[in-house]
């Protein structure tokens, strides 16, 4: 199936992509730079499993106080700091192909990058839990990883059995770390992949108890109890949804009608386009967006509406340009024109773009509209 044709992708790749994090890093931010991509979060392991090596064996006893002195004692830290290493080594041969600096730089060069840490949801239980550990170590030691989130498929036998001990780990250790940002993969879900009722939960607990900013896929939210009550839940806490429109077709034969995009957004609920993984998949968020339009009909305003939210939503440092996100309504710079020069705004404005990275992201991409309004006559 095309399912297994997708997981089964990364084991198999898994020996050559360890030594060429920083090749992949390169077409990822290419590929953005290219396609007017101003920000990215991609989910990576810097450890190359040493976090899971670390765990394997430890055994699980249920006690998370004491689990996480066991992973300490195991030097977790030296995990961190090699893969710390890890990603400067890849990040800098990344900058090399590209590059940057250079009179003939890569428009990757001008990407924002940052880093989610992930933990793999099919591993034993004290390997997961030793990996979340790494992961908000890492992201408490290097302002590069600016969370976590969960891989692997979600419909597996581990995940669906272990599901809510899952978000109870995350739960605990975001009380330790309560500075870690969490996105989580969760409703990747459709009926026949699994029993009716492991279709109804892993929504919910992923923001209730697994403190979840955002969700990635959410395709079986109508399937949870209380779906609706749920959809108005996700806007009232402005948990954004990642929509994978092409992977989700691909993985679990959901398209058209019978996607949840149409309710997310009649509830309320913010979007953002993704292409899950492009190295495997073969998309690209160009592709994504002429799917959204030719799909759903959407307009200018709702697609323009998803690209920001894509910012607002970012796990990046810094205050928001916008007072109110969901009608876009600034913050600061109230009164400056976004395509203007740097020089001619007002002194308010600078010093505001000054002090946040995500409002001067922000800015740029009010700045990219403006030029492409204005060549379209819009």
């Amino acid at each position: 199936s095309a399912h297994d044709h997708f997981f089964d992708t990364f084991g198999r790749f898994s020996l050559a992509k360890s030594d060429h994090l920083g090749e992949m890093l390169a077409e990822a931010v290419s590929r953005a730079g290219h396609e007017h991509v101003s920000y990215v979060e991609l989910m990576l392991s810097p450890d190359n499993g040493a976090a899971a090596r670390l765990g394997a064996g430890m055994g699980w006893t249920g006690d998370m106080p004491g689990q996480r002195q066991k992973v300490i004692e195991k030097q977790i830290a030296r995990v961190v700091a090699a893969a710390r290493t890890n990603l400067d080594q890849a990040e800098a041969k990344m900058r090399s192909q590209l590059g940057c600096g250079s009179m003939n730089a890569d428009p990757g060069c001008g990407v924002a990058i940052r880093y989610l840490y992930e933990t793999h949801r099919t591993l034993g239980r004290d390997q997961v839990f030793a990996e979340m550990v790494a992961g908000f170590e890492m992201a408490s030691a290097d302002p590069r990883v600016v969370g976590l989130n969960m891989v692997a498929p979600e419909d597996a036998y581990v995940p669906m059995r272990d599901f809510s001990l899952h978000m109870q780990m995350l739960d605990y250790l975001h009380k330790l770390y309560p500075k870690v940002r969490i996105t989580l993969h969760a409703g990747e879900l459709a009926p026949g992949l699994v029993p009716p009722e492991g279709l109804r939960f892993h929504i919910r607990e992923s923001i209730e108890v697994g403190h979840a900013e955002r969700i990635g896929h959410g395709v079986s939210v109508m399937y949870e109890r209380d779906p609706l009550d749920l959809l108005r839940e996700m806007a009232a806490k402005n948990v954004l949804v990642e929509i994978c429109a092409t992977s989700n077709e691909m993985i679990l034969g959901v398209q058209g009608p019978a996607h949840p995009l149409p309710l997310y957004l009649k509830y309320g609920v913010p979007v953002a386009i993704g292409t899950d993984d492009e190295g495997v998949a073969r998309s690209d968020m160009d592709h994504e967006y002429l799917r959204a339009i030719e799909t759903y009909a959407l307009s200018y305003a709702t697609l323009k509406q998803m690209a920001r939210n894509g910012l607002e939503h970012a796990f990046v440092p810094g205050a928001s340009l916008w007072s109110d996100a969901k009608r876009f309504r600034r913050a600061a710079c109230q009164t400056d024109k976004p395509g203007a020069a740097e020089e001619s705004l007002s002194g308010s404005c600078r010093q505001f773009l000054q002090g946040s990275e995500r409002a001067r992201l922000q800015w740029k991409l009010e700045k990219d509209f403006a030029e492409f309004e204005a060549k379209i006559g819009h």
